[in-house]
């Protein structure tokens, strides 16, 4: 399987985007000897796709090699006498029907969750919330989405009504004068999107990055803020502090456009720039000295990621930046605003169209009865007979086994990338009954009780909405193999089977056309979006509320999108984190992404390239914590939390804090750093704190046990 990047953009090729993160930079696919399975599939550049111009990462250029027999799953799987063997669809269908209705039957509807992923298409995303809410009518439904935006969504639409990553297109980022950019280390996560922070500093702009560690981001930076994990918020309060005293506040503007702000400036002066300081490790001149880039440039933006976000206080966190925005007149004006660098592929799209616990599609609300009349109208059921909401993502999986006794995972894998993972691992082997569908078979497919092998992204046409809000079209170029199915035939089946046999097409571009009116109206608009506007135009900006809409690349412009056009201050102040170090567990840890590797690892792992760039788990630590240790590079650590243990190589690193560690979160066993991380909630956003909690570190006597695998069938591993 061949994964070449040309230099030019063949007329042969199937027009696609990366399956990975949420830029879904332009590709194409080039195909030998026909579509059939298993033929040849080329990565080519696309360079008219203007998100990434042509370029690729390493995890882009080798996308194809997930579809090579014996790396993805080939065939259903079930579990029989504890061990999962090789099955027909009609044999797995009948079985979920089977562990489905026995559930319900004894449990309640409720006893059966789904729980669902961000890299779904729309498609499958809006058929996933509808077959859970029609067909199962269990209100126990959300996505792994709830551990990547969620803070930032709340917060957003608390400022402006909105949530929509960026109310801007990535274009306008080289345009600003100035822009901060909080907990992102994008050179890793989404390394074409480097080239916006390049050329605004080549336009002569500044960039602000606030990091606990010193990443290839940061490294870049005009400036660099690097703070004690877990107090951003008191670092934003700061900031505005600053910016209030030293006369940096746009008063016009805070008066025709804001409101809020007595509250936000009081909350403001009592977070007194030393005290912030003794908080958060910056010192004061370098806080002033970001105030005054992003006050006096003529624009600016605040970018937050995950780090900022993933904490139980996150939405609160992002409030405080985007009140820093606000004041300073660097929102609702020409390349100017903040935004959320979201994660997942389709992190945006799939919290648009109801998997969330408390959303239907297009923004809806599932306690608004207009919203949910809408709905019921679109689906053809009576509105009383759609549950209301559910659990958040961590509170399902945390039920599992008590409330929860049966669960659907569609393209996601907890048992790696849950906080407290050890915990959520027990809950899901206590489940009655397991369905996991993906692509391969992963870490949480290997506890099921069935697996569905799902089709892949270039097997299978569908959109997705990139973080810009980019609506887009991925296009199959490929035929699955013969024992590989879509997602969207599932449902469809399983539906059938369940007595619902209509509402459930498995055609990709039918599903989006009733998409479009189950959004008609709704804050994200997809009605005047097709397949072929996609196709002419490199994507549609929702809202587009009909054909002749030309699409809303810029939003917030005029007005912002609460009731009285008016954005609204955040009051908010310092908390600490839920679990702050102490002599029993000294030191913070702080967990993200490297270059190599993606999300759970499930697909990337697979990957012998990326695999020989990032091989396994590492623990980060500072020179001088090395030496208190008596370790070096690559001797193996025992990190431990309140909530468990995990073991991997130390890499010895003056980018990070001599008080904090950091571990990637791409693998599972020994080294899997969920094992370590805090389940503490965000009260809004039911965020979990992923990004900070205290530990101990120390050598690891002895052998690493690595926990073995679940059963499977040895003809079963032969085949995969």
């Amino acid at each position: 399987m061949k994964h070449i990047a040309m230099a030019a953009e063949p007329t042969a090729a199937t027009e696609t985007h990366c399956p990975y993160c949420a830029l879904q930079c332009g590709m194409a696919l080039r195909v030998a000897d026909g579509a059939g399975a298993g033929a040849d599939v080329e990565v080519v550049e696309r360079a008219s796709f203007p998100v990434n111009r042509g370029a690729l990462c390493g995890k882009g250029r080798t996308a194809a090699e997930v579809l090579r027999t014996g790396v993805r799953l080939g065939s259903p799987l079930v579990r029989s006498d504890g061990i999962l063997r090789a099955a027909g669809w009609d044999e797995a269908l009948d079985r979920i029907v089977s562990g489905f209705r026995d559930v319900q039957g004894k449990h309640g509807r409720d006893a059966v969750g789904v729980f669902g992923g961000g890299g779904l298409t729309n498609e499958k995303a809006y058929a996933l919330g509808k077959f859970a809410r029609v067909v199962l009518r269990t209100s126990n439904i959300d996505y792994n989405g709830r551990f990547c935006m969620s803070s930032a969504a709340a917060a957003h639409r608390k400022a402006f009504g909105v949530d929509r990553g960026l109310p801007f297109p990535l274009a306008d980022i080289p345009k600003t004068g100035c822009a901060i950019v909080v907990g992102s280390n994008l050179a890793d996560t989404m390394p074409p999107a480097l080239r916006y922070l390049t050329e605004l500093k080549e336009n002569g702009g500044s960039l602000v990055v606030v990091d606990p560690r010193r990443t290839r981001t940061a490294a870049e930076a005009t400036l660099h803020l690097q703070p004690v994990p877990g107090t951003d918020l008191a670092l934003a309060l700061g900031m505005l502090h600053l910016a209030i005293a030293d006369g940096h506040v746009d008063e016009a503007f805070v008066a025709e456009r804001t409101s809020g702000f007595a509250a936000a400036r009081a909350s403001a002066m009592a977070h007194w720039p030393e005290r912030v300081e003794r908080i958060t490790g910056v010192p004061v001149p370098l806080m002033r000295r970001a105030v005054e880039m992003f006050a006096e440039a003529a624009s600016g933006m605040v970018l937050t990621a995950r780090g900022p976000e993933q904490q139980s206080k996150g939405t609160d966190t992002v409030g405080a930046w985007i009140n820093l925005c606000l004041a300073t007149g660097k929102a609702g004006r020409p390349y100017s605003g903040y935004g959320c660098l979201t994660g997942q592929g389709n992190g945006q799209g799939g919290r648009e169209h109801g998997q969330k616990a408390d959303q239907l599609p297009g923004y809806r609300s599932i306690t608004d009865a207009a919203d949910r009349a809408h709905i019921a109208s679109v689906w053809g059921v009576d509105e009383a007979s759609l549950p209301g909401p559910g659990r958040s993502a961590y509170e399902l999986l945390d039920a599992l086994g008590s409330d929860v006794k049966a669960l659907l995972v569609m393209g996601s894998n907890p048992v790696v990338s849950a906080p407290r993972a050890a915990h959520v691992t027990d809950r899901l082997k206590s489940l009655d009954f397991l369905v996991v569908s993906d692509v391969v078979l992963s870490e949480t497919a290997e506890l099921a009780d069935v697996v569905l092998p799902s089709a892949q992204w270039a097997e299978e046409s569908g959109t997705t909405t990139n973080l810009e809000g980019r609506v887009i079209l991925r296009q199959a170029a490929v035929t699955p193999p013969p024992g590989v199915r879509t997602d969207l035939f599932a449902l469809h089946h399983l539906a059938a089977r369940m007595g619902v046999s209509y509402g459930f097409p498995t055609d990709p571009e039918t599903v989006f056309d009733e998409l479009r009116a189950a959004t008609s109206g709704a804050q994200a608009d997809y009605a005047g979006i097709t397949y072929d506007r996609i196709r002419r135009e490199q994507g549609v900006f929702w809202p587009c509320p009909d054909e002749a809409h030309p699409g809303t690349p810029r939003l917030f412009l005029d007005r912002f999108g609460t009731p009285d056009g008016r954005a609204r201050f955040a009051d908010v102040a310092h908390r600490p984190a839920a679990e702050e170090p102490d002599a029993e567990y000294p030191l913070y840890l702080t967990t993200g992404r490297v270059l190599a590797q993606y999300q759970s690892g499930a697909q990337t792992r697979r990957v012998a390239e990326l695999n020989a760039a990032e091989p396994g788990p590492f623990v980060e630590v500072h020179p001088h914590l090395a030496d208190r240790l008596g370790v070096a590079e690559g001797e193996l650590l025992e990190v431990t939390s309140r909530r468990g243990r995990a073991v991997a190589p130390v890499r010895v690193s003056g980018a990070i804090r001599p008080d904090t560690v950091f571990m990637p979160f791409h693998w599972g066993g020994a080294g899997r750093a969920n094992s370590l991380t805090n389940p503490a909630l965000d009260p809004t956003s039911k965020m979990p704190e992923f990004k900070v909690c205290a530990v101990r570190v120390e050598r690891a006597d002895g052998p690493v046990q690595v926990p073995a695998a679940e059963p499977v069938a040895a003809d079963v591993r032969s085949a995969l």
